[in-house]
């Protein structure tokens, strides 16, 4: 019979509980960004499981930077149309 590899679902499942100690080591509202974190890896699991990578690290720390990117681009361009109506350059 063959052999089943892990998906990578299943890895990112197993990573996030390599690091239960450590979260259950962070203050509690830390907690919830760590949570949040793996929630933005899981967001990208189908384009990780494509890269298939040697280390299922990276493809999850790619997912969590894109994720905080998106925030990032969201509020820089919430901020310049706060800026434009307090300035009138609409």
């Amino acid at each position: 019979m063959g052999r089943t590899n892990a998906t990578y679902r299943d890895l990112l499942r197993a990573m996030e509980s390599r690091w239960q100690e450590y979260r259950r080591a962070l203050r509690h509202t830390d907690q919830a960004v760590f949570d949040r974190l793996f929630e933005y890896a899981r967001a990208h699991a189908d384009a990780s499981g494509v890269q298939n990578h040697q280390f299922i690290e990276i493809p999850a720390l790619v997912s969590m930077v894109i994720e905080q990117q998106k925030q990032i681009d969201d509020l820089e361009e919430r901020l310049d149309h706060i800026e434009g109506d307090l300035t009138g350059q609409r």
